[in-house]
């Protein structure tokens, strides 16, 4: 099914993909997205949705199943509390991606912006993942509960900087990966420290991010070229002091 986006009132647009999903589509093109906000927000399906265009904040924010592509731009919270399913950015993404997501996964060609993976969490098998092949922006995995994080630069040269400031603040689960050879320690949040990749870790980043160059069309090869370091926090509670009384 395809859908032309131009001048249509997000709710408009939004409707007409809800009753696409109620029918059974399978694929749902939507043209000429212009900012409309919400798509895919709250469905349960196996439907594809294809964005050609720049879809506008809050997509798929508690999205169950879907998996939308954008060949463009999104802008920001992309992925809020998203439960399941998978979203593919062919370009850069806005501030606060995956806000509190809970399953699901996210890979974004280009850049991110501020606050990405923040609140993010897993419960038993569900694991959310976030891909970003560029670089982003202060606070990257803040206050992160869960789930993994993956930070590729391919936009950079090998001392370029990936990351911005406060780097995994508040980090209480889950793990961060960034393909360097070194992390500058003063960018780090206090909650975090640095730790080689294992075999396990190794493992995964392979079987993502051959999923992750397949969906982009880049090389899997030159992505693996260089090498990954792990950042794990180094307390599961780290403000518990501020909510307890001292004896």
């Amino acid at each position: 099914m395809r859908i032309d986006a131009q001048k249509l009132y997000y709710r408009d647009l939004n409707r007409l993909i809800r009753q696409a999903v109620r029918h059974g589509a399978e694929e749902i093109v939507l043209d000429n997205v212009n900012g409309q906000r919400y798509i895919g927000d709250g469905l349960s399906a196996q439907t594809r949705v294809i964005i050609n265009g720049v879809p506008g904040n809050d997509l798929a924010a508690f999205m169950n199943g879907l998996t939308i592509e954008v060949n463009a731009n999104c802008q920001d919270a992309t992925g809020n509390t998203m439960n399941s399913g998978k979203i593919v950015v062919r370009g850069n993404a806005g501030d606060v991606v995956a806000h509190s997501m809970r399953g699901g996964r996210i890979f974004i060609k280009g850049d991110a912006g501020y606050r990405v993976g923040i609140h993010m969490k897993e419960y038993m098998d569900q694991k959310p993942i976030i891909v970003i092949g560029g670089s982003v922006g202060d606070f990257f995995g803040e206050y992160m509960a869960g789930g993994i994080l993956v930070l590729l630069g391919l936009n950079q040269s090998e001392d370029g900087l990936k990351y911005g400031d406060y780097l995994g603040t508040g980090m209480h689960g889950g793990r961060i990966y960034i393909r360097a050879d070194k992390l500058d320690q003063r960018r780090l949040g206090a909650e975090v420290r640095i730790f080689e990749t294992d075999e396990s870790d190794r493992a995964f980043l392979d079987g993502v991010l051959k999923e992750f160059a397949a969906d982009m069309a880049l090389d899997f090869k030159s992505i693996m070229s260089r090498g990954f370091l792990k950042l794990l926090p180094v307390s599961k509670s780290p403000y518990g002091n501020l909510y307890t009384h001292s004896l």
